[in-house]
């Protein structure tokens, strides 16, 4: 039997005997879009949740910001920006719109990669900034979050009349879920708020993991950033597998995301019947897996099916290699996993480093498993020197891991590992 593994733009195939083996998906492809994107986006803002219509909102209002996802994120943009303009201009033709790439602490997204994204026609007549979460003078205190962390974000998301973003919602690895909330914090967040948020003990907690909200100490302070800088309106879809929208929730930040969070339970959660001795995970392919520190999140999904000691396989192109140069130099510079890990632990709030959170649950899954990644073959020697094996494919991954547990060893797939949510 052939599996394909999502592996950059074009997958990857598993040839292998998976008798016995269990194959963890979503339910996602059983939902079926009820209409078209463009469709489904219109009947949400035409319905908008615990909030009046876009076009009311704008009413009276001189500027309006919208928070607009990065080139890390399979946002259609495509079929919510041009509805959101639209309306936005039918309640106010003055208005001045601008719309604020949330990067928060990615690198900056490139043209050609907006335009990728938005169109060559958005790109070309729309006011577009692309956020700095290192610019100080680009950002301005609004407030101290529950954390005791100050609240600093982009000048550009205070001084509007009307704050309002787009996004996607789906399984996070340690926010719970993407989208709502988190275009404010991190997305258009000072590093100093990014830190503070991300820190050593919020990271450690049992509720910052995939699916979790409520008790989430990571959550309630990006509840109360969105708050603080009056997000007032959001346009939230979910994608299936062809990355295509099969649902959309517009309106209130909170009650609208909520919502979507909860109808995409429904979806995600996954369970095995039981661990696996080998887990193999993706990151979902392109643009998802640009890098070794976005893919930590798939990597997770294969931790929480796996068995104590088992060998994880993460198949993630990493065209772009480490994804952070702190990332990577704190695995590269470690003397273990334990070690690392001990550090990061001991480490107060305020001094929470850049990336931190990304090794600290990358450290975390050293410590119980041997992980192999299987990357473009330009990434060998990042792979090892941060303490992880590499190999060329995901067959040649998986027999080395069954000379290593055995050839009744048993074997979890994980096709996507983004897009479920595995639960005991």
């Amino acid at each position: 039997m052939a599996l394909t593994i999502p592996f950059g733009s074009s997958g990857m195939t598993l040839h292998a005997d998976l008798s016995g083996a269990e194959v963890l998906t979503s339910h996602i492809g059983e939902l079926t879009a009820s209409d078209s994107e463009d469709a489904l986006v219109l009947a949400a803002m035409a319905n908008p949740i615990d909030s009046k219509p876009l076009e009311e909102l704008a009413a009276g209002k001189k500027t309006c910001t919208i928070i607009i996802s990065d080139h890390t994120r399979p946002v259609p943009s495509k079929h919510i920006l041009p509805h959101m303009l639209a309306q936005l201009r039918r309640g106010n033709p003055d208005i001045q719109i601008t719309l604020l790439v949330a990067t928060g602490f990615h690198r900056p997204t490139t043209k050609e990669e907006l335009v990728g994204k938005l169109g060559q026609d958005i790109v070309d007549h729309e006011t577009i900034v692309i956020h700095d979460s290192r610019d100080a003078a680009s950002n301005v205190k609004i407030g101290v979050l529950p954390s005791g962390a100050d609240c600093v974000i982009d000048r550009l998301a205070v001084e509007t009349d009307l704050l309002v973003a787009e996004g996607f919602i789906e399984p996070h690895f340690f926010a719970g879920f993407s989208g709502g909330r988190k275009s404010v914090l991190p997305g258009v967040c000072d590093q100093v708020t990014v830190l503070g948020n991300h820190c050593s003990k919020f990271i450690a907690s049992p509720c910052a993991r995939t699916g979790v909200l409520d008790g989430n100490p990571l959550h309630t302070d990006m509840l109360a950033a969105a708050r603080m800088a009056k997000l007032a309106y959001i346009v939230n879809v979910i994608i299936d597998e062809d990355k295509k929208v099969v649902a959309a929730f517009a309106g209130d930040p909170e009650t609208a995301h909520r919502k979507g969070c909860d109808f995409l339970l429904g979806y995600c959660q996954v369970k095995p019947e039981r661990r696996g001795d080998i887990v193999i995970s993706s990151n979902g392919g392109y643009p998802l897996d640009q890098n070794i520190y976005q893919s930590v999140k798939g990597l997770t999904a294969a931790e929480a099916a796996a068995a104590e000691g088992g060998v994880l396989i993460m198949v993630s192109s990493c065209i772009d290699g480490a994804g952070g140069d702190s990332f990577y130099h704190a695995l590269r510079d470690a003397s273990s996993p334990q070690a690392l890990t001990d550090e990061i632990l001991a480490t107060p709030q305020d001094q929470t480093k850049p990336d931190q959170w990304e090794f600290q649950i990358l450290a975390r899954v050293l410590c119980k498993h041997r992980v192999i990644y299987v990357t473009v073959p330009e990434q060998r020697q990042t792979i090892e020197d941060m303490k992880m094996e590499w190999a060329p494919d995901v067959d040649t991954a998986l027999e080395r891991a069954r000379q290593a547990k055995g050839a009744d060893a048993h074997l979890v797939v994980i096709p996507n590992g983004i897009s479920v949510m595995v639960r005991e």
